[in-house]
């Protein structure tokens, strides 16, 4: 990897720890197995599911990433501005170009904002390579971009600016590594808002959280952090063990790439938004995905 690239300090011993309540080995196994299916099914039906028009497949895309989380055993609150949809339409849907820009804690990210602004996914030009995963993600409209060669980066805004400019909806993680959430988070690189200037699009941030308790305050949960040499398999039974996990997600009101002074001044704007703790009662909750046997613990992460 290049020395360029964003290191985040967090690793797998200090930050995903959980240590609230547990399921059993069986019922975190089964529902191991039920989410790998889920995910399995999606990825299969890529191909089917891009026959159909954007309407139904924005629709399908969501409903299936709204169930991976819960199939996994994950709460999902999902949170718009007030000023997210002042015309009355809960869905979000932005009628040009939209920069989709979220913290990255986990895996779980991914399916998050899918569930509420589905979107082509920016990862890195390796998961192209990828047996099965790699041609279906192609297939998905996921936009590969080379991370580890600095020269490479003016083609990866064009990338994505093209996609911008053509009215597509593209969903970033700029922060360019996962952070545990616990403290501040990395800076949000500005490559992909340029982009966005090029393309004169809107930058639309969002929020993630994750939490082991039902208060919006609670702590933040270790369980569902994917940082360091974390390998996959391990954080996924961590995740499935972990009793009463809740994922939160706020989309926040979208800003105009043409009002800032530049790709840095925008970045800044949408990492103070992410990273500001919104007020609830500006916000209206569209959509809970409860389980009643995965009521929220107690938890202190360390």
């Amino acid at each position: 990897m290049s020395v360029w690239l964003p290191v985040a300090p967090c690793t797998p011993a200090g930050c995903a720890r959980h240590t609230g309540a547990v399921r059993a080995p069986l019922p975190a196994a089964l529902l191991l197995l039920s989410g790998c299916t889920l995910v399995l099914l999606g990825v299969a039906c890529v191909p089917l599911v891009r026959l159909l028009g954007p309407a139904p497949r924005r629709r399908l895309t969501r409903c299936w990433a709204h169930a991976v989380p819960r199939a996994f055993g994950v709460r999902v609150t999902v949170r718009r501005h007030a000023a997210d949809h002042p015309s009355g339409d809960p869905s979000g849907d932005a009628p040009g170009g939209e920069l989709v820009v979220a913290n990255h804690i986990s895996w779980l990210d991914i399916p998050l904002v899918a569930c509420v602004l589905p979107g082509r996914m920016v990862a890195k030009s390796e998961i192209r390579r990828w047996p099965l995963l790699g041609p279906l993600a192609a297939l998905g409209g996921t936009l590969f971009i080379d991370r580890d060669r600095l020269r490479a980066l003016p083609a990866a805004v064009r990338t994505i600016a093209t996609s911008l400019r053509s009215g597509s909806r593209v969903v970033v993680f700029p922060e360019g590594s996962t952070w545990c959430g616990r403290g501040g988070g990395g800076a949000f690189r500005p490559a992909a808002f340029q982009a966005a200037v090029d393309a004169g699009a809107t930058v639309r941030p969002v929020r993630i959280a994750y939490r082991t308790a039902a208060h919006h305050d609670g702590p933040a949960a270790g369980a569902v952090a994917f940082v360091g040499s974390d390998p996959l398999a391990a954080s996924l039974w961590r995740v499935v063990r972990a009793a009463g996990l809740t994922a939160r997600i706020d989309v926040l009101a979208p800003i105009p790439a043409d009002g800032e002074d530049g790709r840095r001044a925008l970045a800044d704007r949408a990492r103070t938004a992410v990273l500001t703790t919104e007020d609830p009662c500006r916000c209206c909750q569209t959509a809970v995905a409860s389980d009643r046997a995965n009521r929220p613990a107690e938890s202190v992460h360390h």
